[in-house]
């Protein structure tokens, strides 16, 4: 193992190592679970219980960052919303904005780097564990002058092992579904180590615990220098989410972060994937997929994302899909919400998935054939929900079918022409949704809204929903 001489400065440098993620235990009140928050990831300093006021003030402060980090309401108070986002498991890195590197601007002076796998999880297979690393390191290294050479013995830049509780670097792991790994930046000693809690379920191909090729890239991004990003979209996002691991594509904020550090990769011959950009709420071009009512809830989707909007608590959150439901793809053809089932209907091409909630409902996906549509349609462009007919309202090109939910069939004299239905209405419909008794028809970056009697009264850009 490498020299530990170095560690404690590293320690005072990162604040609190790096480690992901954390679930603070469910018995912990409100209070606790805040300030084992904060202290680790927003630097709280401990104050004695009799000073209450300066304590206090500390504790909103913290909050008011932690609450901008996640693009929440900020109030400096323990609300529910900031309560719900210090539950998920996550990084125990402290936060920092977009790709910012370590203070002191830590990273790799040479480009050849070597890495030693020195044990293994009896999750996987030998095999299966040295590719997901490989791959993981592979990531980095495509979009990077970095080039990875494994060891099979002695001292490595990276040396990577699986241990549980106290495996002596001075981070003990917590056991199941809490602390997944932790690594530490570019350093002298310990530094660009990964370490893996092996009382983690890791997987290679199952969605069953977690993947260890996901679980690595993050880590390695850390090894290279890397902090949390506050993209939602990136890999170096806080929290752990699942994703396809056959098309993943290192993301443009990653991509832009690590080359800020190395450079682009001087061996590139020929186009590579576009790496995905994040979308962007504020973008006047932004062209929504679907939109859909949950419980009260607006949800925008957009790609492989979607917006959570909450008008009550004027709040605006940015998911991935798969964080959230990782049956379900990006890029959908619609959504819509039916009060009468209580159920949010996703759809995507001929496939039907439902929510109920924000889980899954049972017997999902289903045909689009649910619908009665006929068989030359193999795809909706939207769907409207009319919670005053229990009518749903299927777009597809320039014409609406008309289903009714209460008698399961379609209308009788459809389709028809959506400006026969929607007079004054412009372009391809591309997304709708009802909300307090108006209809809104989204074409390309406008969304029109009809009053009583489908009536036209205003066309507003499409983020009208999403203020900036």
């Amino acid at each position: 193992m490498k020299s530990y001489y170095k560690l404690c400065v590293l320690i005072a440098l990162v604040v609190s190592g790096y480690t992901s993620p954390i679930a603070p235990p469910a018995d912990e009140d409100r209070e606790s679970i805040a300030v084992n928050y904060l202290t680790q990831l927003y630097g709280l300093p401990n104050q004695s219980n009799s000073d209450t006021e300066k304590r206090s003030s500390g504790m909103s402060l913290r909050l008011k960052e932690m609450q901008q980090f996640f693009r929440l309401k900020v109030t400096g108070k323990l609300d529910e919303e900031t309560l719900d986002v210090m539950k998920k498991p996550r990084c125990g890195v402290p936060d920092v904005a977009a790709y910012s590197t370590f203070q002191g601007d830590y990273k790799w002076k040479k480009h050849d780097l070597t890495y030693r796998i020195e044990n293994y999880t009896p999750d996987m297979s030998v095999a299966e564990v040295d590719d997901s690393i490989k791959r993981a390191l592979q990531l980095w290294a495509d979009v990077t002058p970095l080039r990875f050479t494994r060891l099979y013995r002695g001292t490595a830049d990276i040396m990577i092992s699986f241990g549980v509780g106290d495996h002596q670097d001075g981070y003990p792991f917590d056991g199941p579904n809490g602390l997944l790994a932790h690594a530490f930046p570019p350093f002298e000693g310990i530094g660009g180590d990964a370490h893996f809690d092996d009382d983690e379920k890791f997987f290679y191909r199952s969605p069953q615990g977690y993947n260890l090729f996901l679980v690595a890239a993050h880590e390695f991004g850390h090894s290279l220098g890397l902090e949390h990003s506050r993209d939602p979209g990136a890999l170096m996002y806080p929290t752990y989410i699942h994703r396809d691991v056959d098309t993943f594509v290192l993301p443009k904020d990653d991509v832009d972060g690590i080359q800020s550090l190395y450079g682009p990769n001087p061996d590139e011959t020929g186009p590579r994937p576009t790496p995905p950009v994040t979308p962007n709420k504020c973008d006047p071009k932004l062209v929504l997929d679907a939109v859909t009512m949950l419980r009260g809830e607006i949800m925008f989707f957009k790609d492989s994302f979607f917006w959570r909007s909450s008008p009550h608590r004027g709040t605006v959150e940015q998911h991935l899909i798969t964080g959230f439901w990782p049956e379900i793809p990006g890029h959908i053809d619609a959504a819509f919400e039916s009060p009468l089932e209580d159920k949010v209907f996703i759809i995507k091409g001929e496939k039907v998935w439902a929510l109920y909630g924000y889980e899954m409902a049972q017997g999902y996906p289903k045909s689009l054939s649910m619908f009665r549509l006929p068989r030359k349609v193999q795809k909706v462009d939207a769907v409207l929900y009319d919670e005053t007919s229990y009518k749903i309202l299927f777009f597809v090109n320039k014409q609406i079918y008309s289903y009714n939910e209460e008698q399961r069939r379609l209308e009788k004299g459809y389709p028809k022409p959506v400006e026969v239905v929607f007079p004054g209405m412009k372009g391809k419909v591309t997304a709708a949704f009802q909300y307090q008794g108006f209809n809104y028809l989204f074409s390309g970056s406008k969304m029109f809204e009809f009053g009583a009697y489908n009536k036209l009264r205003r066309v507003l850009n499409n983020n009208y929903f999403l203020p900036c």
